[in-house]
């Protein structure tokens, strides 16, 4: 028996990965994050499977589940939004599961900030310009940020900040990056990336407040950075004609010209 977490990738049901679905499709025992897992991953369960959303359960209550699976040798599929590596529970999980001895396997999904970034049609990381891109949050009910990790923190680097669980704090957002960024610099507010009814506001730090107006909330994803609207920034060298590299050496007297032969 084993558990199979999942990343059932950030909404639309067909964003998952064939290792996921073939996944799901071999497990007897399905538990899922209903509040944010699209119900069309559900069409990849067997026949017969017990399906249970975890929502409104508690940790213990999870865990009760997963050993009733264990005890009758079912394998699970473990869901979860977008990837599983961030913001997922995933860590509380596997400690449990390691003191129980019982078995499982991770299998990574798409997250929400490349299904956000795919919607924009924008590249978060641009030659010269931008190099980095942060995932972070700001402090919630459900956790507090550590020492070190704040806002002001991240945006003195000038990287793409990829701003989740947050829209709540909008404004404070706004009030924290502007002396960094600039009001100037491009904002973009992603709500539920890839679902069928996903919204996209465009703004700027001086305007995306009252752009939003709240009128998303939870799941809407903030990014912020001149990557999000740059069209004056240099092309990557790596693809230039005159840059030698192992697959294109340039010269008789490349390093690379030997291992092309």
């Amino acid at each position: 028996m084993t558990v199979h977490f999942i990343g059932a990738g950030p909404g639309a049901a067909d964003l998952l990965t064939l290792r996921g679905r073939d996944l799901i499709a071999a497990c007897p025992v399905c538990l899922y994050a209903g509040s944010l897992v699209p119900e069309g991953v559900l069409a990849h369960c067997p026949d017969g499977a017990r399906v249970v959303n975890t929502a409104p359960l508690s940790l213990d209550e999870i865990m009760a589940e997963i050993a009733s699976a264990h005890a009758n040798g079912q394998d699970v599929a473990r869901l979860h939004s977008g990837d599983v590596s961030i913001w997922s529970a995933l860590g509380e999980q596997l400690r449990r599961l390691r003191a129980l001895d019982i078995p499982y396997t991770v299998t990574p999904g798409v997250p929400s900030f490349a299904a956000a970034a795919a919607a924009l049609g924008a590249e978060l990381t641009l030659p010269e310009l931008v190099q980095s891109v942060v995932l972070t949050r700001t402090p919630g009910r459900a956790s507090r940020m550590p020492e070190g990790e704040q806002l002001t923190a991240f945006a003195a680097t000038g990287a793409t900040l990829a701003i989740h669980l947050s829209i709540q704090n909008l404004a404070q957002v706004v009030a924290d990056l502007t002396p960094y960024y600039g009001q100037d610099c491009p904002v973009a507010v992603v709500w539920r990336a890839s679902w069928p009814d996903q919204r996209i506001i465009r703004a700027t730090l001086a305007t995306v407040d009252a752009k939003v107006d709240g009128s998303m909330e939870r799941t809407a994803l903030i990014l912020v950075g001149q990557s999000l609207a740059a069209q004056d920034f240099a092309e990557s060298a790596l693809y230039a004609p005159d840059y030698d590299r192992r697959f294109r050496p340039q010269s008789a007297d490349s390093i690379y010209k030997e291992s092309r032969e």
